[in-house]
């Protein structure tokens, strides 16, 4: 971030620097046409086939001095210009880094079953997108032979969603009610948000007559026991139907954010009932990347500069500790609390008959003659009696 932050200042430098040149150009350029044309009237009043005046001569004379002078200045900064933008290519070189070879494992797409997990998961981020073009064009080149059944979910997620993009909500409502039961055992709301929405347009536009309304909201009554509160926020909008929503104590509840909220539930539950992540693996990926790759080429660099380069040899566990944030943090985590470090494959949590859990190198250090003793209580027992723990 701080790298994307030096490279736009020097940005704005040069927006800053052009728009200042424009302007004075495009002035200067003013000035000097109404002076030759304050000339030319001046020189037509005189008389044809008379001499030029003394003063006249003198006018001239200090008018072409002053374009001289003018048109360098102006070349002058045309180049301080060029030097400032030449500055924005030295602060992007400074910056970003072009070659990630050296922090990356090359072998990692050597398997044919790599690459076919990779192509498969760019075809569906362009699912997700609705390209349905170019994802049958991979599918073709790839070999990946996805089924159409498989593609379909996808489309009919893109077209609801365009659709409440443009406020209009009846592509969601009968998506809704083809997956009603198994909306309801994810305890979603969308159905509700859905019929909010619906209900609030009715209420704004005041299109239909108070009775038709009155009836309209008596089919929340199934909603009551989980939307009270929203409920009594929606009924209390009513009173104010006849001067509009609008200039009532309740616009907030015609905030276009409504409609922004209900694209990103119903993006949650539909990918929820297809067994998906809400974002697109491919876009997870490249964010996490991004984030990751600063402070690996920072330790690539020092370990060259230091001449420790091979102590990077596993591929498989990084040098230095990578915080991506919350956002990326999907696995419970375990640390051991007798050597301090995360569980592993290989090193798994155990779990002792009484109940603490400490990690598998733990327990063989703390092992003695086929007995070992809880680091935390009294308890003794046999290594074996020992379980993995699976988080």
């Amino acid at each position: 971030m701080d790298s994307c932050m030096s490279v736009q200042r020097e940005v704005e430098k040069v927006l800053t620097k052009f728009s200042k040149l424009k302007d004075h150009s495009v002035d200067t350029i003013d000035d000097f046409i109404s002076s030759i044309e304050s000339l030319r009237k001046e020189l037509a009043e005189g008389p044809a086939d008379g001499p030029v005046q003394m003063t006249q001569s003198s006018v001239l004379n200090q008018a072409l001095h002053r374009v001289q002078e003018a048109t360098g200045r102006m070349g002058q900064e045309h180049k301080d210009l060029h030097s400032t933008v030449s500055k924005v290519g030295k602060t992007i070189d400074r910056n970003f880094v072009a070659e990630f070879s050296a922090v990356f494992t090359e072998s990692a797409f050597e398997k044919e079953d790599c690459r076919e997990l990779l192509n498969e998961i760019v075809c569906e981020h362009f699912l997700r997108q609705g390209k349905l073009d170019i994802a049958e064009t991979l599918n073709e080149e790839a070999g990946l032979n996805l089924d159409p059944t498989q593609m379909e979910p996808f489309l009919e997620i893109h077209r609801i969603l365009e659709a409440l993009k443009r406020k209009n909500l009846q592509p969601a409502l009968s998506w809704v009610a083809a997956n009603r039961d198994r909306l309801l055992e994810m305890n979603s709301s969308l159905e509700f948000k859905l019929q909010q929405l619906q209900f609030l347009e009715m209420v704004s536009s005041n299109a239909h007559d108070p009775a038709f309304i009155i009836q309209q909201a008596r089919q929340f009554a199934r909603f009551a026991h989980k939307h009270t509160r929203e409920l009594q926020v929606l009924m209390g909008s009513l009173l104010y139907m006849p001067q509009g929503l609008q200039n009532s104590p309740y616009a907030f509840l015609l905030d276009p954010i409504y409609w922004d909220e209900i694209c990103d539930v119903f993006t949650r539950d539909a990918c929820a009932l297809m067994g998906m992540s809400v974002e697109s693996p491919l876009s997870v990926s490249i964010r996490a990347g991004c984030k990751a790759l600063p402070p690996l080429l920072n330790i690539r660099q020092v370990m060259q500069q230091r001449q420790v380069a091979g102590v990077w040899t596993n591929k498989d566990e990084l040098p230095v500790e990578i915080d991506l944030g919350s956002e990326h943090r999907y696995h419970s985590i375990f640390a051991c609390p007798i050597l301090r470090q995360q569980s592993t494959e290989h090193n798994p949590p155990v779990r002792l008959i009484c109940g603490h859990v400490i990690s598998r190198d733990a327990l063989h250090k703390l092992s003695s003659a086929n007995k070992v003793k809880c680091p935390y209580c009294p308890v003794e027992q046999n290594p074996e009696e020992a379980k993995i723990v699976t988080f």
